[in-house]
């Protein structure tokens, strides 16, 4: 059985996610070592690494190994499937919007106002 029930989900695992997570990984033991060591040179080389991580994996997004928010085909869970969508952006994601790509998103007709009905 599955943690979200009895079908299959696509969990997001990515080329970016698993390259931003390993590197993270790095940078959170090298803080933690920093630690204990009590050195300071070598928490600002783990802060470091952990900025890397988060530039590591926007750039494998932007490239298209990410994940686009919400549900996707079952041909696309594998995770090294890259995503056709990417070189568009995505509608909502923050990383998209901050590398300057906008999505066309469908134009909604505007509703016209409603008349207030007074009760006679």
């Amino acid at each position: 059985m599955f943690i979200h029930g009895d079908d299959d989900h696509d969990l997001g695992h990515t080329v970016a996610g698993w390259s931003g997570a390993g590197v993270a990984t790095l940078g959170f033991g090298l803080c933690g070592l920093a630690m204990v060591a009590g050195s300071g040179p070598l928490a600002l080389v783990g802060a470091a690494v952990l900025a890397l991580a988060l530039l590591i994996t926007w750039a494998l997004h932007l490239a298209g190994w990410g994940k686009p928010s919400g549900p996707r085909p079952v041909a696309q869970w594998g995770w090294r499937v890259r995503d056709v969508t990417a070189r568009d952006g995505h509608g909502d994601c923050l990383g998209c919007r901050l590398a300057g790509r906008r999505t066309s998103r469908p134009q909604v007709a505007e509703r016209p106002a409603e008349t207030a009905v007074a009760d006679a």
